[in-house]
């Protein structure tokens, strides 16, 4: 028997911290990954892996050699399994981070791996061997990475050698919406870092250039800046509305209510795709379901040619805007996952009476739309194009997320469907998730969501006017500016 291929292990850079900033060819790999063993703080980068890629959390850095050793043997250990592994970590990994010994690690134990490119010495906290009274005489500002001790212990070094009011800064978190900057004077700066009880690095400045920070500042100015916002959609779907949320300064806060799985007869679907052209009628329940439903089109004898005569319609903006993305425009459009009226809808578009129609959904919405249209007289073909599966109240991103309802320190949960409603009451648990969502504010994309919410105790806070992605950030942002 032949020895299983040995994978590769990529140790990637992750950036300062925003998920943007990660490098092209770095995402790119991530997104090949089957496993990815990541440092925490780059947590919002695992949206990008592939949906059943293996997650492997270690810690940030490791603080101990047998931790470290620890995460060396497992990078090797799924790469002999014939794995493609991500080693996601904070920063460039060679200057802050312990690549370095991974990488030794790996070449000992002949496992291929490629490194994709944090400032302590040796991170201890004395202060950097340098020549002080040549750096203060400098006429530029100073930039060090740092703890708070060792920034005191920099700055203590500064201040025997520069005037007590030059200016200096503190820039925790740079980069992601929970960026916080303390300014003010060397020796009020000194204050602060010498006082401080958290232990988290900063991003330390000494110069005139901190007095430009009110003429120059747009970060911590958006309008959402520093506001955490639950999004409680898939993962597949999730990523529009992270990245809005996020370039709005806002910290997403993906909450793992479930994941999609393919349908139990996927022969059913690709029997449907080929045929598609003999339907009068498709009708899409959800964004995902046109996704799979086309995925399996093409790779099936027709393309999308074959909906030429067919009429086509939307359940809800966001599987409208998903077939326009495949080049296919509704012909009918409901605001809502609504199963009363779509028989009279479709109708007023075309006759449904004695019409094939095809409806294209998944698992977890139940079949009175199929129902609806049987009563109004077409031959309805009932088609689950995926399921979805609940991901588990016991895992460590639930907790987490449970955690900081509990303390307080959630803005918003958003809402885009009553699934989500329920699934998210399901994971946290109807009585405890009830008490903690009507301490914060609610956000549904429309009537139909908040009605969801309603029947189980929830207040709706924010409910845009246009029930879409868009109308519901428009919403948080005007909520938030009051």
């Amino acid at each position: 028997m032949s020895a299983s291929p040995i994978g590769r292990v990529y140790l990637i850079g992750a950036g300062p911290g925003d998920a943007g900033l990660i490098t092209d060819r770095g995402l790119r790999l991530l997104a090949l990954s089957d496993v990815v063993v990541y440092d925490r703080g780059v947590e919002a980068l695992l949206r990008c892996a592939p949906a059943d890629a293996e997650r492997i959390e270690v810690g940030a850095p490791a603080e101990r050699d047998t931790a470290q050793d620890a995460i060396s043997i497992l990078l090797a250990e799924k790469a002999r399994e014939g794995h493609i592994v991500a080693r996601l970590k904070w920063g460039d990994p060679f200057l802050f981070d312990s690549a370095a010994k991974e990488a030794l690690f790996l070449h000992e134990q002949q496992v291929p791996f490629e490194v994709f490119l944090r400032g302590y010495e040796d991170q201890t906290d004395a202060p950097p061997d340098v020549d002080w009274l040549a750096l203060a005489a400098l006429d530029a500002t100073i930039v060090c990475h740092a703890s708070p001790r060792l920034a005191a212990a920099v700055l203590q070094e500064l201040h025997a050698h520069v005037p007590a009011d030059r200016m200096a800064a503190m820039i925790y978190r740079g980069t992601l919406a929970s960026q916080e900057t303390v300014t003010g004077t060397l020796a009020e700066v000194l204050a602060h870092a010498a006082a401080a009880t958290r232990t988290d690095p900063a991003m330390l400045l000494v110069g005139e250039l901190t007095h430009l920070r009110e003429h120059l500042r747009w970060f911590d100015q958006r309008p959402l800046f520093g506001r955490r916002i639950v999004v409680t959609r898939s993962r597949e779907q999730a990523r529009e509305l992270v990245e809005t949320l996020e370039n709005l300064g806002a910290q997403a806060v993906e909450a793992p209510t479930f994941r999609l799985t393919a349908a139990d007869d996927p022969e059913a679907v690709e029997r449907a795709a080929a045929s598609v052209g003999s339907y009068d009628w498709v009708v899409f329940e959800s964004a995902n379901a046109v996704a799979r439903f086309v995925a399996t089109l093409l790779r099936g004898p027709v393309d999308l040619r074959a909906f030429g005569g067919v009429s086509i319609c939307a359940i809800g903006p966001s599987t409208a805007e998903r077939l326009v993305a495949h080049g296919l425009k509704p012909d009918s459009i409901i605001p809502e996952f609504r199963a009363e009226g779509v028989a009279d809808t479709l109708a007023s578009v075309k006759p449904i009476d004695g019409r094939r129609v095809l409806l294209v959904r998944p698992d977890h919405l139940r079949d009175v739309v199929a129902t609806e249209l049987t009563r109004g007289g077409a031959v309805v073909t009932d088609l689950i194009a995926y399921r979805t599966q609940p991901e588990s109240p016991e895992s460590p991103a639930v907790q987490d997320l449970y955690r900081m309802l509990l303390d307080g320190r959630i803005d918003a949960v958003t809402f885009t469907g009553p699934t989500a409603v329920r699934r998210f009451v399901a994971l946290i648990g109807e009585e405890q998730a009830v008490d903690l969502l009507n301490t914060t504010t609610v956000a549904a994309i429309g009537p139909v969501t908040a009605a969801a919410a309603a029947e189980l105790g929830i207040t709706t806070t924010v409910m845009p006017d246009a029930y879409t992605v868009d109308g519901l950030v428009r919403a948080l942002v005007a909520h938030f500016a009051q």
